[in-house]
């Protein structure tokens, strides 16, 4: 059996270096994808499932998951991300590789706003994004990078493709090879990965589907993908409809099929932070008039759902 890096015990890391509220939300999650183990298992039984031990030992992806500051062992376990139009931006996201990818996403999609109408399918750059992290060299001293243009969106990770796989070969149906398969696993498992091996396949339909050229694979000095971005036309003597924030339409496009609750909610945007949703697609929704509740004299009851308005639905 081949050794992965991800699988090798952290040096001088120990299971004091875990969190175990990390690792209980994980199995929260991970449970409607098949993880056989509940919520209240004991830590180190998830660990056991997941193969993140070793002689009792965290490995390497243990830290990466779920360690209290996965920094202190991989100082180049980043993501550093930069905005090079109108109001430049940067930031750099670390903590977990969960921790990490929640910050880069929204960074991605908080640049997408109405001065800047520019595509890109949210499920593409989240599938690009963690297919970065999953095959990253962690033993590099480069991180991760997210350079946002007005024309596309470039994602570079320090890694690499196995020796009989091209950039070209991406495009078409071909064999998973993760540098860090653990990590993949972990990532799929908590919905950040749409399939355990069709990254890049996936990541060209949603595009295709999105009406944008075929994204663009590069080695050189490590993995880049490349996410065409193009504007969207304006309607043509529309001048009433409401201002929409880009990042809002995937809500919009979950709420058509029909009223949902926060849970079916996070789950359907595969997100975990009750309060991120709140704060930057609920509340922004509702303010707009784009949704609703459907018991609005009990905001706080159990049964509580949302639903789309005749103004959301005029933007879908």
């Amino acid at each position: 059996m081949p050794q992965y890096f991800d699988s090798t015990p952290c040096p001088g890391a120990t299971l004091d270096d875990l969190s175990s509220d990390h690792i209980r939300r994980f199995t929260t999650i991970a449970r409607s994808r098949g993880f056989p183990l509940a919520p209240d298992a004991a830590p180190n039984a998830v660990l056991n499932e997941l193969r993140l031990l070793s002689q009792d030992r965290p490995t390497t992806a243990a830290i990466l998951l779920f360690g209290h500051d996965p920094q202190q062992c991989f100082p180049s376990a980043r993501i550093q991300c930069a905005q090079y139009e109108g109001a430049r931006a940067q930031q750099t996201c670390q903590g977990t590789l969960f921790q990490m990818l929640d910050e880069a996403m929204y960074f991605v999609l908080s640049h997408l706003d109405d001065q800047n109408p520019h595509q890109l399918p949210t499920e593409a750059v989240r599938e690009a994004l963690a297919n970065a992290v999953a095959h990253c060299d962690y033993t590099s001293n480069q991180t991760v990078e997210i350079q946002l243009y007005s024309d596309r969106l470039d994602i570079h990770n320090p890694g690499t493709l196995p020796p009989d796989l091209t950039p070209d070969q991406l495009s078409r149906p071909h064999g998973s090879y993760p540098p860090n398969p653990l990590l993949a696993e972990a990532l799929y498992l908590a919905y950040y990965r749409a399939s355990k091996a069709t990254g890049t396949t996936d990541i060209i339909q949603l595009c295709r589907k999105a009406g944008l050229p075929q994204p663009q694979f590069q080695i050189e000095d490590g993995f880049t993908v490349t996410l065409p971005r193009l504007p969207m036309p304006p309607e043509a003597g529309d001048q009433t409809s409401p201002a929409i924030e880009p990042r809002l339409l995937p809500l919009l496009r979950l709420l058509a099929k029909a009223p949902l609750g926060t849970a079916d909610i996070l789950k359907g945007l595969k997100m975990k932070d009750r309060n991120h949703l709140r704060q930057h697609y609920l509340d922004p929704a509702l303010d707009a008039g784009l949704i609703e509740l459907t018991i609005p004299d009990k905001p706080n009851s159990r049964l509580q759902k949302y639903r789309l308005t005749a103004n959301g639905e005029t933007l879908l």
